[in-house]
């Protein structure tokens, strides 16, 4: 019910005059008068429900289908997309989008799973799950049952830069058996030698376990006048069977297999709501279309499982 921040937050946002685009989906009382001010302003506004109209609900679809709404009007004015729409008369989504629609029909025949994409920009996680029972009594805020994040900072190329700072050049160049400084002078999008294979598949497995740590949730104990007590903060993983690999790292690099499996096991230490080591089948989106039948999922959703059926690959 609270109104105030909102409309002073969408102020000063106006006044900020970047144009980009401004999405609100907030206390639906306040639509109105956020249209307004942005309008005076001239900045386009889209206005969707309140994506958290109670405290133990979730309504982010709505919101999820005005944002696709959105890029598509928006996409034709980035670089080199001009003349996009003479070629598409298709919907057109954003690439992490169009991989949670594959994941969503995904789930509907293997059930509860992860699916990575770790790419040159950005590394991406979607989880469709609902988590325990156990967990979801210990939840301080509700949790989307369909998932997904994206890292920004966290891609191959775009960041691979941040990622070797991250780990450490020297602890890298010890670990290799590399030049790190050499390799990084002409690091490529796709590797061109032996040790820029060595490093993307390093730097691969880095990004992985950073994008799986924020996306998972965690237990957090805390003390009150009865003793300690448990809540458990963040999106239950722990009920997920199948981990999928997507992107061009995890469907073309020929160490793969090792890559996932860690990225499957890496909660040895029992810190995150994540499977326990060894309980999860690696599957690869043998492929790389899980992003392209997302798409064809708007239009042709037994066409897109069909496909998307035939092209998983379990390890």
């Amino acid at each position: 019910g609270e109104r105030e921040t909102a409309l002073y937050n969408a102020e000063r946002i106006a006044q900020e005059g970047s144009g980009a685009p401004v999405l609100y989906a907030g206390n639906a009382q306040n639509q109105g008068a956020i249209r307004a001010i942005f309008e005076q302003a001239g900045v386009p506004v889209y206005l969707a429900e309140n994506v958290y109209p109670r405290l133990d609900a979730l309504n982010i679809e709505p919101t999820r289908k005005v944002i696709h709404a959105a890029f598509e009007r928006h996409i034709v004015s980035a670089p080199g997309m001009e003349h996009i729409r003479d070629l598409v008369t298709g919907a057109i989504l954003p690439t992490p989008g169009a991989v949670m629609e594959a994941a969503m029909l995904l789930y509907e025949e293997i059930g509860d799973l992860l699916v990575l994409d770790i790419g040159g920009a950005t590394t991406d996680v979607h989880s469709v799950t609902s988590g325990s029972e156990e967990i979801a009594l210990l939840l301080t805020a509700p949790e989307p049952f369909n998932k997904r994040t994206v890292e920004g900072d966290l891609g191959l190329y775009v960041n691979a830069r941040h990622l070797v700072e991250q780990i450490g050049e020297a602890k890298l160049t010890r670990e290799l058996g590399l030049d790190v400084s050499a390799v990084m002078r002409d690091y490529r999008p796709i590797p061109a030698s032996g040790e820029q294979l060595r490093l993307t598949t390093r730097l691969c497995l880095e990004a992985g376990l950073g994008a799986i740590f924020r996306h998972a949730g965690r237990l957090r104990h805390y003390y009150t006048p009865q003793g300690r007590a448990t809540a458990a903060e963040g999106k239950d993983l722990t009920q997920v069977k199948t981990i999928v690999g997507t992107g061009g790292a995890l469907t073309r690099l020929p160490e793969r297999a090792r890559i996932l499996r860690q990225l499957a096991d890496c909660n040895a230490s029992g810190t995150m709501l994540y499977p326990k080591p060894a309980s999860m089948r690696l599957a690869f989106d043998e492929g790389y279309v899980m992003a392209s039948l997302g798409v064809l999922a708007k239009t042709n959703p037994q066409a897109a499982k069909a496909l998307l059926k035939k092209t998983l690959v379990f390890a």
